[in-house]
């Protein structure tokens, strides 16, 4: 009993004496995989190519499917978030980490597809300090489907 307690007030007070920088702010693909049945590893950006084999992909947003944004000058590890509900064809709500301020989580928000050929290449996300959609549009690869939800499952038991 005295060995853990003594244990433990050590992991404490060595947490404790670590610089700021060394606690890691919530990032947007630890986030995805707490929240989702999406278990992918690497950056955001590489997401949707380390999907391939594993997970089906397509440009349809799902509830539960993790939505992967390409990597670019501005947003270079990319970024992903989690479907939270699919209002119509071009607006879903959400769930993401680290996009309105290092390590904040944004639940419910809105994002649009503004791609002109309405494949969700194209994305503006609510940006919490602007309180709008954002200024620009990001690029996105499509939908990663958590193997409990996929594309062909929803259209095949559309035509049932």
């Amino acid at each position: 009993m005295l060995r853990k307690t003594v244990a433990a007030l050590l992991a404490l007070i060595s947490f404790m004496t670590l610089p700021a920088v060394a606690h890691a702010r919530l990032q947007c693909v630890t986030y995805a995989r707490q929240i989702s049945d999406v278990q992918i590893s690497g950056n955001a950006r590489d997401w949707w190519s380390n999907a391939e084999g594993s997970y089906e992909r397509g440009q349809q947003p799902k509830p539960g499917a993790v939505l992967a944004f390409s990597g670019t000058r501005s947003m270079p590890y990319g970024h992903v978030a989690v479907v939270r509900k699919v209002v119509d064809d071009r607006h879903i709500l959400i769930d993401h980490a680290n996009w309105s301020g290092p390590g904040a989580i944004d639940r419910g928000v809105v994002a649009v597809d503004v791609s002109a050929a309405g494949d969700w290449s194209e994305v503006r996300v609510w940006y919490a300090p602007t309180k709008s959609v954002g200024l620009r549009a990001s690029p996105a690869h499509g939908f990663i489907y958590p193997r409990t939800v996929t594309a062909k499952a929803d259209t095949a038991s559309a035509k049932g």
